[in-house]
């Protein structure tokens, strides 16, 4: 791997009205990895800026919308092809900016293609019409888009994440602005705009900024009619107070206290252990829908500790960009301390803490975001890493002798995203499943490498509101239109 300092900064503009724009002032993107490189700088846009894209999409709509969802669906078809070429780059950017290994920001920059050929792939399901008979009256049922769309976008995952709304309300018929994460904009940046470069102007459009800045131009405009924010749930609070002034509609998604469920009769083998612990540390455990709390049935609480522990004993940390390293940083100093907090507070109720993980050659753990993996062994129910989203490398494994009361265990929470439930028992596990309060459930697996793209994903409770992907996800970008006709007299 090259210096960090021999590595060329980024710098990257706004994108509006089918034109780069500049913008007086800039973010300076720091490397997580050590805390003072540079990677490069996003343009920091002012308020006015920011209405400006919101403008450029609201005349962008009329036109857009009018086409055929077809007509979207070739042109958005014909503006992936760039993003092949550009991804080595874009992926190194990628994990300069966010910390994560490279491999994970590869699969960022695929998936985000994915789901937009996903999405393509439904275009003759957007128009669809009932009849309803008469008499009294004969009455057509269809969808209309909303109208201009404001896509805010996490730092974790930018690029899939993004692309589990965008595409999907570019098919339906909006216009959108995107806001990238202000810590690490660029990668999402680069690519958005090669998409929108091969759109007509004003139908996507991306700016950048503090959230002080311009938050309140992309979300309180009476012309953007609906939000989408994936983020933590105190961020979705403060959304969806910034829309009620104007109605503006939200989809939320604000993360979850995954629970994996364990039981007796659990396949355990190597393969299902890397399942199992891939669902828990990919990303240094900083992933919506990892698991977050893991249930184990007392007969399989060793092997399960004993099997994770193995695979956690090989972690490397260091620069995402060493093809070495298996673990990177956490993204910002702040998580460190909260995650690092959750760990020293478990330790002194009492709980049992693995720690695991070497430095590879040559990195200077002491510089970065680093914190060491670890698994917290049979803490209390009430300990604030099991209560709490730790968002972090690591996970509290609580043991159970009965499956009833490690259901009513795992829907103790505020939140609602995924579960899983590990069984040889399909047919058990389905039933289990429909007991466990989550917008989704995996069976024998856990996150998104397991995630059924085609389907509906959202959650329950604290962690939100609304649908993405699937054709679900198109409806939640349109609105119900109903025309009613005088039914023809009966002979």
């Amino acid at each position: 791997m090259a210096s960090l300092d021999q590595l060329p900064e980024t710098k990257t503009e706004l994108f509006i009205d089918g034109e780069p724009r500049g913008a007086d002032h800039s973010l300076r993107i720091i490397d997580p990895a050590d805390g003072v490189s540079v990677v490069g700088y996003a343009a920091a846009a002012s308020a006015g800026l920011a209405s400006a894209a919101v403008a450029a999409a609201d005349r962008a709509f009329p036109a857009w919308a009018a086409r055929t969802p077809q007509e979207r669906a070739a042109l958005l078809d014909a503006a992936l092809p760039p993003l092949e070429a550009d991804r080595p780059a874009t992926a190194e950017i990628l994990t300069r900016e966010n910390g994560k290994i490279l491999m994970e920001s590869v699969i960022d920059s695929i998936v985000f293609e994915h789901r937009f050929h996903l999405a393509i792939a439904l275009a003759d399901q957007v128009e669809h019409r009932t009849e309803l008979a008469g008499p009294p009256y004969r009455t057509q049922i269809t969808y209309m888009p909303l109208g201009v769309v404001t896509i805010i976008v996490p730092f974790n995952w930018p690029l899939a994440i993004l692309a589990a709304s965008l595409p999907q309300a570019l098919l339906a018929g909006n216009t959108v602005v995107v806001k990238p994460p202000p810590t690490a904009p660029l990668a999402a940046v680069r690519t958005v705009q090669q998409v929108a470069q091969a759109l007509p102007p004003g139908v996507l459009n991306v700016v950048t900024g503090t959230d002080a800045e311009i938050g309140a131009a992309l979300i309180q405009d009476d012309r953007v009619k609906k939000v989408c924010f994936t983020g933590s749930p105190a961020g979705g609070k403060r959304i969806m107070a910034m829309a009620a002034g104007s109605l503006t509609r939200v989809a939320l998604e604000l993360g979850g206290n995954d629970p994996a469920i364990v039981l007796a009769d659990a396949e355990l083998d190597a393969e299902a252990m890397q399942r199992l612990f891939t669902g828990v540390f990919d990303s240094t455990g900083q992933i919506c829908m990892a698991a977050k709390r893991l249930y184990v049935h007392r007969s399989r609480y060793d092997e399960v500790v004993d099997g994770l522990s193995g695979i956690l004993a090989g972690t490397r940390l260091g620069h995402g960009l060493d093809k070495q390293v298996t673990m990177g940083p956490l993204h910002s100093r702040r998580q460190w301390e909260y995650v690092r907090e959750l760990v020293e507070q478990a330790r002194a109720s009492g709980a049992e803490i693995r720690e695991f993980g070497e430095a590879v050659e040559g990195a200077d753990l002491s510089r970065g975001n680093f914190l060491r993996p670890s698994l917290v062994l049979d803490p209390a129910d009430d300990t604030r890493v099991v209560v709490e989203e730790q968002f972090g490398p690591t996970l509290p494994i609580l043991p159970f002798d009965d499956e009833n009361d490690a259901i009513a265990r795992a829907n103790d929470t505020w939140s609602g995203l995924c579960s899983s439930v590990w069984t040889a028992d399909l047919d058990h596990a389905a039933t289990l499943a429909s007991r466990l309060r989550t917008g989704y459930t995996f069976v024998n697996a856990h996150g998104a490498a397991h995630l059924d793209e085609r389907a509906p994903f959202g959650g329950f409770n604290g962690s939100g509101m609304g649908r993405e992907m699937g054709i679900e996800g198109i409806r939640e970008f349109m609105d119900t239109h109903a025309v009613g006709f005088p039914a023809a007299p009966q002979p």
